[in-house]
């Protein structure tokens, strides 16, 4: 059974929270505080955080930033309030998504069974042959291994990160709109659209020289993004749909 730590300082939701996710099947611990859910993270490793923005004692980001520096855990973000700030402050910070409050208890447990899905598919292609490496210009990208590199550093990805630039890779040249990306890289149907912004940002901030001047994701306006190799490079190790 895999196990989900929900870190809220209210005990109605925390309880309502709790009680759907064992009734879907998982193991729940609750945490009241923003110290006490880094202590329960570390005593108690969970395969996903749900973890309020505003906590007592240290917010949600602070948490977020301590739990995610003993490596990789999905977070999902709860905020009280709608404002872009906090949903962009949780993504920033590593969360894999986040939710608005009042949210549908039911909606909370098909994110969470959405996230732990994805990883664990990532867990299961390690354990296939390896995938030939991606290449284009700079950037090198080995998807078993989970490791990208510009001009031979490692680049400090998130999940999402990665798995996007991934995407880009593999299919470069082409235009690809935010409800699509959000669909094949998020494997949601539904969502926040600046979600993918959000994270497109973080992502140009770590691959392109100058990003606010990007050369390899460009913005194709009222469409999305497309990922420009650099000129004359043959983006070896292409997936099936190479773009054109």
């Amino acid at each position: 059974m895999k196990r989900v730590l929900v870190v809220d300082d209210d005990p109605t939701v925390s309880e309502v929270v709790a009680g759907y996710l064992d009734r879907a099947g998982f193991t729940v611990d609750v945490a009241a505080d923003g110290p006490a859910g880094v202590a329960a993270a570390a005593a108690r490793p969970p395969d996903l955080v749900v973890l309020d923005l505003m906590l007592p004692g240290m917010d949600g980001l602070e948490v977020c930033r301590r739990i995610r520096a003993h490596g990789p855990l999905p977070v999902i973000m709860l905020t009280a309030r709608g404002d872009e700030e906090d949903r962009v402050l949780g993504l920033e910070v590593g969360a894999d998504d986040y939710v608005t409050k009042p949210f549908s208890p039911r909606e909370l447990v098909l994110r969470v069974e959405s996230v732990l899905r994805r990883v664990g598919t990532l867990a299961a292609t390690r354990t296939e042959p390896a995938a030939p490496q991606l290449r284009s210009g700079p950037l090198a990208l080995d998807p078993t291994a989970r490791r990208a590199t510009r001009s031979g550093s490692e680049l400090a990805l998130t999940t999402r990160e990665f798995d996007l630039l991934e995407f880009f890779l593999r299919h470069p040249g082409r235009a690809t709109s935010r409800e699509e990306l959000m669909r094949q890289v998020w494997g949601w149907e539904f969502g926040d659209l600046s979600t993918v912004t959000v994270h497109v940002r973080r992502l140009r901030e770590k691959v392109e020289e100058d990003p606010a001047r990007p050369r390899l994701i460009n913005t194709v306006w009222g469409v999305g993004y497309r990922f420009d190799p650099p000129p004359s490079d043959g983006t070896q190790g292409r997936g099936a749909d190479d773009g054109r």
